[in-house]
């Protein structure tokens, strides 16, 4: 399979909505769930931090992560965003063919 669910974080719902939508409409992705209301414990600078972020699961293809990830840095408000792909090892076919038609 050539299809991978896309994790990435961001401040706010309004953020992740911005950004879903250009993925979208990009055809780097064909469908972002945002889930807000998570908290994220990090490190970062030397410190541990402790802040509300929106987790975006995004579908696509392998072969689009790159251009997802380019596109993603360039929208977001973090200076080193995360951006974490997995395969999708097993799905329904009709769901992932529809994923293939409207992403790429």
């Amino acid at each position: 399979m050539n299809e991978i669910v896309v994790f990435i974080t961001v401040s706010n719902e309004d953020e992740a909505a911005r950004i879903a939508r250009t993925l979208v409409e990009s055809r780097l992705a064909g469908c972002v769930n945002i889930i807000k209301n998570i908290r994220s414990l990090y490190s970062w600078q030397g410190k541990i931090e402790d802040e509300p972020e929106v987790l975006m699961i995004t579908k696509t293809q392998k072969a689009l992560f790159n251009a997802l990830s380019d596109k993603v840095k360039e929208l977001h408000s973090y200076s080193v965003p995360e951006i974490i792909a997995i395969p999708i090892v097993e799905g329904s076919e009709d769901y992932l063919k529809w994923l293939r038609e409207v992403t790429g």
